[in-house]
Formats: structure tokens, C-alpha cells, sequence
């Protein structure tokens, strides 16, 4: 059953499930598992894979509820964001299944996972992105993270925001340029 929660209940609703409120994790399933769902779905392709992506989705937003910082991401691009990456992380997995090599050529594989310095420069990078997008303004910021972070399609933000296709569009257009020029070094 959807509910419809506004961005501050939803705000409030994660972080009363930080602090371990099961009623309050349950509020955010209920007005947001359908998009989730969708975001795995879109990825995906196969409602059964989706179905296992958004349980492991919600997982791992339990474990991770009390690191959300509504300063950062608005409530349903930092959700979303997570179904997404557990959608690609499935995706992956799918792709590459090793036929099964000797245990002896385990010394020859390279591990993959960034280093320390690198972890660091993207969170800094990401930091940036971040103050840059503040800095544009709200309803090219908004239309931005919700076409990139959500995936909305440009037709259905314009809907939104009433406005007419080529508005929506100058709008995204004009903010990736103050955004190049913002995180240009």
C-alpha cells in the first residue's frame, strides 16, 4: 500500500528509523517501496530480480538509516540512490560468474577495491559536487538531481514543474554549465 509522505516526513521518518523506530522504518517501505521497486524494475528487467534487490535494498537502509543527512540528499535520491546501486551491483554479479578457476590462481587476482587515497578523493569530489549544486539555483538544483539521482525523464519534470519541454530542458542545460564551471579546478 503507497503512502504519500512529504519530503520532511519522510526526512523525519528516516531519521526516527535511525534512532531504531520500526514503525517509523515501516512508514518510509510503505511511501517508498513502489519507487524502488521501479528503479530496480527499470534496471533490471525482471520483476523477480527487482523483488530481491528491493529486500536487499531495504536491508541495507536499515543498517544504514542513522549515516542519512538530509543536507546532503533530499530522502527519496538518497533511497533511491541505494536500490540503484544494489540494482547495478546485481547486474553485475549476473554478468560475471567465473566458470570456476583453481583455487591456485587466487594469488594472480587483483583486488579491485580502491584504496584509502582513492575513497577519499571521491568523497571529496562528491563533497564538491555537492556545494556546487547548491550554489545553483532551487529549481535547476531540483530538476538536475531529480533527472540524475532519480532518473526522471526530462518530459516528466517538466510536467511537474508545468512548464513546457524546451523550459525544462534549458533549465538542466543551463545548470550542467554553471556546474562544469563550478567544479572546473
Amino acid at each position: 500500500m503507497a503512502v504519500s509522505m512529504t519530503r520532511e516526513q519522510l526526512a523525519q521518518a528516516l531519521s526516527d528509523a535511525g534512532r531504531g523506530d520500526r514503525a517509523a522504518f515501516r512508514r518510509v517501505y510503505d511511501a517508498t517501496s513502489a519507487k524502488l521497486y521501479g528503479v530496480a524494475l527499470r534496471i533490471l528487467r525482471d520483476r523477480q530480480l527487482a523483488e530481491d534487490v528491493l529486500q536487499d535494498a531495504y536491508v541495507t537502509i536499515w543498517n544504514k538509516v542513522s549515516t542519512y543527512d538530509p543536507d546532503r540528499a533530499s530522502p527519496v535520491t538518497w533511497l533511491a540512490t541505494i536500490a540503484r546501486n544494489r540494482a547495478i551491483d546485481r547486474l553485475r554479479a549476473a554478468a560475471v560468474r567465473p566458470a570456476g578457476r583453481p583455487l591456485d590462481e587466487a594469488e594472480e587476482v587483483r583486488d579491485e577495491t580502491p584504496d584509502a587515497a582513492s575513497f577519499l578523493e571521491a568523497r571529496q569530489e562528491a563533497d564538491r559536487l555537492h556545494v556546487c549544486l547548491d550554489e545553483l539555483e532551487a529549481r535547476a538544483r531540483t530538476a538536475i538531481r531529480t533527472a540524475f539521482f532519480e532518473g526522471v525523464t526530462y518530459e516528466i519534470l517538466a510536467e511537474r514543474a508545468e512548464v513546457p519541454l524546451g523550459t525544462m530542458k534549458s533549465w538542466i542545460r543551463r545548470g550542467l554549465q554553471k556546474l562544469k564551471a563550478c567544479l572546473e579546478p
